[in-house]
């Protein structure tokens, strides 16, 4: 396992957060803890709270007085969030809406060393030889000078995978990364996710998705979050079950195991 390069035990450790926008409470008494080099799931479906939990954990929110987030042992607002920012990846299709039309692929890989959303200096040598292998291992070296709202979703989430991989992150937050992908472009970036897993076991990883069959074996502990609450949360054994998916989106799920464990969802 590489190197940890804080004394807390916890990617994240959060207490008693509530989070309001536009006057009305999206997150309701969030009390959540991620260990080191856990891989652990968010479920919900729309309206849930995922993202707006992300923007907590990213600092763009912030829960009401008398909580606490504690972010790989940094609290927020005691840390410099651009520091913070930098030991995180954060891979999102709606991160697109942020980046300037004039955003090509290089650019946008290489704003992951800045743990930024653009890129406003001078490459060096080193960054630009790094960012041509990351996008020859993703197949995407053709994306390399192509405009990101010229990309289809697929290209973009390739183009953000390099991103992420840019630097080395302590934790990695996937926020619904197949929401736009079809069937073929979905099962490569799971692919690459699975590898990602395996070879860096020292990077803590977080996956929200709408759908169970999104979420990989190696996701051991997880949650189910509805109208901005933790409904379940524990082992992936003790969370998906027939019974919470009911509960949840009140509708009969049958849970099928395929022979790479695997769950896939099907309504009877």
């Amino acid at each position: 396992m590489g190197e940890i390069k804080n004394n807390s035990k916890y990617a994240i450790n959060i207490e008693n957060a509530t989070v309001c926008l536009n006057q009305k409470e999206i997150l309701h008494n969030i009390n959540w803890k991620v260990k080191r080099g856990e891989r652990y799931f968010i479920l919900g479906a729309n309206g849930a709270g995922k993202t707006t939990l992300v923007r907590t954990i990213l600092g763009y929110v912030w829960a009401l007085c008398g909580a606490k987030v504690e972010i790989l042992g940094k609290t927020l607002g005691k840390v410099d969030l651009n520091e913070l920012r930098k030991k995180i990846a954060w891979v999102s299709p709606f991160i697109q809406k942020h980046l300037k039309k004039s955003d090509i692929g290089v650019d946008t890989v290489l704003s992951g060393f800045e743990g930024s959303l653009g890129f406003g200096r001078q490459a060096t040598k080193e960054e630009l030889e790094k960012v041509k292998t990351l996008l020859i291992s993703l197949d995407a070296i053709h994306l390399a000078n192509k405009s990101i709202c010229e990309m289809s979703s697929g290209e973009q989430m390739k183009i953000l995978i390099a991103r992420a991989l840019s630097f080395k992150p302590e934790l990695m937050i996937f926020d619904e990364p197949n929401v736009f992908l079809d069937i073929k472009e979905r099962e490569f970036f799971l692919k690459t996710l699975d590898k990602i897993l395996k070879n860096h076991p020292e990077i803590t990883v977080i996956f929200i998705s709408q759908r169970v069959e999104d979420i990989l074996p190696d996701f051991d502990r997880g949650m189910i979050l509805q109208n901005g609450k933790i409904m379940f949360s524990g082992t992936k054994e003790e969370v998906l079950t027939e019974e919470n998916l009911k509960k949840v989106f009140g509708i009969d799920i049958k849970l099928i195991k395929t022979e790479n464990g695997r769950l896939w969802s099907v309504i009877e």
